[in-house]
């Protein structure tokens, strides 16, 4: 059985063993790598093992609250690490600390595995687009996917979505799929990562069973494959990836990659398995702006059913600005620190559950950008600024409008509006103008990586 959100288990008369003590702490050092490290601290590091009786282990939480959350988030971590670690029928049961509460109960999960669903397999289901939060950081990616998701094969065959790690990539090849298989329940569609099909294919060669795996991939009408850079170095696999690329395609099924990186940026790929993957629409997700960090953050709230003041939602999301992962995180965190010393969430609770997450660093504000750049380049402010097409002041401009996005995660009205109310299109321009050219030329990409750091240390203003 699953978990049981509803099925309760009462306390009944139990015998406190050091075993379940020595029980719960290996389950914890099971789980402890397979979750984010801040995840762990925060809502399993502060509970214990307490008591093993009638089949039922026991674990002492700090209060209610951690009962449900570790139930609702953690519950498939959990099951695993009991199954493995255990190697009993045993149940689990968190218990809050000092209070008559019934706690809230996890069974032990079967020990076969659920039999695949050949329509939607794999797939999440709160992984969908009405809970992807759209900005300008993002709105092109969503707008493909949809289109894929509407009509599979139809359009953007193959498409390639990339990012950096936590922006949001598995939540929209996921989105795909749910969206896709709702309009057609009949569609075959299958989510995997690439680092799962790797094992899968060499559990195939072992088993000799390559025809089958073969067979399960080439009869999809839509494919999602996640993560395609860990493809690198393993030539087996980027052969098999482009056979079943060539199949899919040539039956008019839908591909999906995601990757950390474009396809010319993946190291070592075989340049015809790159040619395919680019061979179709490329779409990057950048960091979120900070509105839209802002949104994510009272989506998160509203979702835990927990409320979310409009200047703690600016502080953190001011402060996180990397990914939609870290965003989560810290929400997470001071949600947990709210509730285990039952304090209403302000700034000063954000700014001290934060401490530990968010090193502090001196704020980056656009005119020292300005400065800096129009330095490095040898052009006045007022050139950069306001005007001036020489080769030099475009460039100039360009990579200043580029770092003001990567660093400041301004809008891209925002930064037109710094350099004479530029239009958007402008900018966006110039931000991929520069990312081509890091790109291409290494010598150019060192230098926007020196003068980023230069302007994140202060040394150039």
């Amino acid at each position: 059985m699953g978990v049981a959100d509803s099925d309760v288990q009462p306390r009944v008369g139990h015998q406190a063993l050091p075993d379940a003590v020595k029980l719960w702490a290996d389950i914890l050092d099971y789980v402890k790598p397979r979750v984010s490290r801040e995840g762990f601290e925060t809502w399993l590091a502060p509970t214990r093992g307490r008591a093993l009786s009638n089949g039922v282990l026991e674990v002492e939480v700090p209060n209610s609250f951690f009962a449900d959350w570790l139930s609702q988030h953690y519950s498939a971590e959990v099951r695993a690490a009991l199954t493995s670690v255990s190697q009993q029928e045993l149940s689990l049961s968190f218990q809050p600390r000092d209070s008559a509460d019934t706690g809230v109960l996890i069974r032990r999960a079967p020990v076969r595995r659920p039999a695949a669903r050949q329509n939607g397999y794999r797939l999440q289901s709160h992984l969908t687009f009405e809970n992807f939060v759209v900005g300008e950081s993002n709105r092109l990616a969503v707008a493909a996917s949809r289109s894929v998701a509407e009509r599979p094969g139809a359009s953007y065959n193959p498409l390639f979505i990339y990012g950096g790690v936590g922006l949001g990539k598995t939540h929209l090849a996921q989105a795909i799929g749910n969206l896709a298989v709702a309009k057609k329940p009949g569609l075959k569609v299958y989510y995997t990562a690439a680092d799962d099909l790797f094992l899968e294919l060499i559990q195939a060669i072992e088993k000799n069973t390559r025809l089958e795996f073969k067979d399960k991939y080439r009869s999809l009408d839509l494919l999602l494959l996640d993560d395609v850079h860990y493809l690198v170095g393993k030539e087996r696999l980027q052969e098999e990836v482009f056979y079943i690329f060539n199949s899919l395609q040539g039956a008019g099924s839908q591909i999906v990659f995601t990757s950390d990186r474009p396809p010319q940026d993946i190291p070592a790929l075989e340049g015809r398995l790159a040619s395919r993957l680019g061979s179709g629409l490329v779409v990057d997700i950048q960091a979120p702006e900070l509105e839209t960090r802002i949104a994510i953050l009272k989506q998160k709230a509203a979702m835990d059913h927990a409320e979310l003041p409009d200047d703690v939602a600016y502080f953190i999301a001011a402060r996180v600005r990397t990914s939609v992962r870290a965003l989560e995180g810290s929400w997470i965190r001071l949600l947990a620190l709210a509730s285990l010393d039952a304090r209403p969430v302000t700034v000063a609770l954000a700014e001290e559950a934060l401490r530990d997450l968010v090193k502090e660093e001196e704020p980056v504000d656009h005119n020292r950008i300005i400065r800096a750049c129009a330095d490095y380049f040898g052009v006045t402010l007022e050139d950069i600024t306001n005007g001036g097409r020489t080769k030099q002041l475009a460039l100039a401009r360009q990579v200043a409008m580029y770092l003001m996005r990567a660093s400041l995660s301004l809008s891209l009205k925002e930064i037109g509006g710094l350099f004479g109310n530029k239009d958007h299109t402008t900018v966006m321009h110039a931000i991929k103008r520069v990312g081509d050219l890091r790109t291409s030329d290494p010598a150019f990409a060192a230098k926007i990586e020196k003068l980023s750091k230069g302007i994140s240390r202060g040394e150039l203003s």
